[in-house]
């Protein structure tokens, strides 16, 4: 707060900034209000109950995560026509707090597959691949978003995976090293960042929708953490994915 105190309130983009006028909303619609319902419902029948094994074994079940996909809850904001919800990002944010209200594990394995993974593909993905890959999202198959790596971490414009293009320029290949990867574990789709041109630097790097059946793809052993601990080993924080010669057909 002495921070605040110092800062010069009578510039008007400070008051802007401040002013109750310009603070987020809170109230919800019908159907996202109904949506936090069945969802605090959802956490306190089905995981409320798993949470403390879950914490000592550092796992996940496979048949929780299947209901999380059963209700609905992996494809909240993926569009009807290939298999969601349809919801607003206001429905996602009510689905991630309810949850965190009882494990923030699961909490964490929704949220990086609904607001990451699926809104990548969902975003920036062309038609063929929303098409093949949002149903499978949606319904029943984990996403993992690869992006940080063992020697550059958070500073991503440093990483080391490279996509090298084929003499025919029909496929890239692959290699490098990713680590920290959420829901690396249980992922069926891998959302991969590579360098196809280091000569560009940072502006070289493009992403590879890799399927996880991918020969070359190889995913290591997790380490033992603190906090949060059924999400670890699903998300396989130190965990390493090896993407040695994994072969990405050229769109």
């Amino acid at each position: 707060m002495q921070v605040l105190r110092t800062l010069p309130r009578r510039n008007p983009l400070f008051r802007a900034a401040f002013s109750t006028a310009h603070l987020p909303l809170s109230s919800k619609t019908e159907d996202e209000a109904m949506l936090a319902d069945m969802v605090a419902a959802f956490a306190a029948q089905e995981i409320a109950p798993l949470v403390s094994e879950m914490d000592a074994t550092s796992t996940m079940p496979d048949a929780l995560i299947q209901k999380l996909f059963e209700n609905g809850l992996m494809g909240v904001e993926v569009p009807e026509e290939l298999g969601g919800s349809g919801a607003s990002f206001t429905a996602m944010c009510s689905v991630i707090e309810e949850l965190a209200k009882v494990d923030p594990a699961v909490a964490t394995c929704v949220d990086v597959h609904s607001t990451v993974v699926n809104n990548t593909v969902k975003f920036y993905g062309n038609d063929e691949i929303k098409e093949t890959y949002l149903p499978r999202l949606a319904t029943d198959t984990m996403g993992s978003f690869c992006l940080s790596e063992p020697g550059s971490g958070s500073d991503a414009f440093s990483l080391k995976t490279k996509a090298e293009v084929s003499s025919d320029g029909s496929y890239y290949t692959l290699n490098g090293e990713k680590a920290w990867i959420t829901n690396a574990t249980h992922a069926g789709i891998f959302l991969v960042f590579a360098n196809v041109d280091t000569s560009k630097g940072y502006k070289g790097i493009t992403c590879f929708v890799v399927d996880g059946d991918t020969p070359g793809l190889e995913v290591g052993k997790p380490e033992n953490k603190l906090g949060i601990r059924a999400r670890y080993i699903l998300s396989g924080v130190e965990m390493v994915l090896c993407f040695w010669g994994v072969l990405c057909k050229r769109k």
